[in-house]
């Protein structure tokens, strides 16, 4: 038997640990120890890394990769095999452009259901396929803006909300930002153009739903459906888990509840020794199960997740959000500011001081100084 799971009764499928579920995570997101892959490669094993703001990703692959450079990222947007754009949850994700073409059809009814939500009620009365047509056509032709696509619109459709015309189209069209939204060091609005447009190939035909949720389980696995249904923002995906069951392995939590993982795929050692890393914001390691109490307990959520949506960059000690962190540069001077939510061994604070430094050179190369500021509980 795997000595990392118990069971109590031979006939129920084993019992895995919270620090089994928190070292698995740690291995399958690559923060056990950094991965000497390409870029590519990693956001595709990572089943992609949310986007909301534009940076946190390139702190995400640093912590992630060995050597990793800003421009790694940077070049592949640039030549288009990288891409963000509305997936998961409805909210902006940095892909591959291959994946960006397989999940976005599969991902339609997250995006449907938030247009139902809050957009229709606005457009009573109007063709949404002559708007979706309309807008597809000017944001190929030339691509725009929210504010731009929804003046334009709006000069064919007057009276109606502008921004209900732009998020029609957000939701209804695979509209991805394109550079210099999100390469490093480069500024600037998000503009938008179609998938198809961009990246010159067609959305997939052949999607597969049991595909999407194998690449989830191989990023964040072993996990409930609940915890699925929480990463993708998609309803009703029993069927799928269903297929899938004969060719899955499935244990339970400490609470029992069922998980599922792919067969055959490793589980680290509890008590494996994890480093001290640092989490850029909204990353997916704090925003993808309904259960986070594998990466994070319960009641440190408001100093995490704001009020306004924001989930603030967090570090782990031992594997588990024990603070938050920033960066800012005042007059040649790059800080880095933790705040800890629990004391730090001597051991920990040398680590997360070394941890820290090699963060802050790799943000602020060309500051004058760099200084770290550690705020103990």
């Amino acid at each position: 038997m795997n000595p990392n799971v118990t069971n109590t009764k031979l006939h129920l499928p084993p019992i895995l640990s919270k620090r089994t579920l928190n070292r698995t995570l740690l291995h399958r997101q690559l923060l056990l120890r950094r991965a000497d892959m390409p870029v590519l490669e990693a956001l595709e094993h990572l089943a992609g890394m949310q986007a909301q703001n534009p940076y946190p990703t390139y702190y995400g692959l640093w912590s992630r990769l060995v050597d990793f450079r800003p421009e790694q990222l940077a070049e592949r947007l640039l030549d288009r095999s990288a891409v963000r754009i509305a997936l998961m949850r409805g909210t902006i994700h940095l892909v591959t452009a291959r994946d960006c073409l397989r999940m976005r059809p599969l991902l339609q009814p997250v995006l449907e259901r938030l247009l139902q939500a809050s957009i229709l009620r606005e457009l009573e009365g109007l063709d949404l396929s002559e708007i979706a047509a309309a807008g597809r056509t000017l944001v190929e032709e030339k691509p725009c803006t929210f504010s731009e696509l929804g003046a334009r619109l709006g000069e064919r459709w007057p009276g109606y909300s502008a921004d209900a015309l732009s998020g029609l189209l957000r939701c209804r069209l695979p509209l991805v930002q394109i550079p210099p939204r999100g390469v490093w060091g480069e500024g600037g609005l998000a503009v938008h153009t179609t998938a198809e447009s961009w990246i010159g190939e067609p959305l997939a035909e052949d999607a597969s739903l049991p595909g999407l949720i194998i690449q989830y389980l191989t990023a964040f696995g072993p996990a409930s459906v609940k915890d699925i249904q929480v990463w993708s923002g998609l309803k009703r995906i029993q069927t799928a888990i269903d297929q899938l069951r004969p060719y899955l392995r499935t244990y339970r939590d400490e609470s029992g509840q069922e998980l599922f993982d792919v067969m055959d795929a490793v589980l680290p050692d509890p008590e494996t020794p994890v480093p001290i890393r640092f989490l850029g914001e909204f990353d997916n390691m704090l925003l993808s199960y309904h259960d986070r109490s594998r990466i994070m307990d319960e009641s440190i959520k408001p100093r995490v997740f704001t009020k306004n949506g924001i989930i603030r960059a967090a570090v782990l000690v031992d594997g588990f959000v024990r603070g938050i962190w920033s960066i800012e540069e005042r007059k040649g001077t790059a800080i880095l500011a933790v705040e800890l939510f629990e004391p730090l061994s001597q051991a920990e604070k040398r680590e997360m001081e070394e941890e820290g430094s090699r963060l802050l050179h790799f943000a602020a190369p060309d500051a004058a100084h760099h200084d770290m500021q550690l705020y103990l509980p």
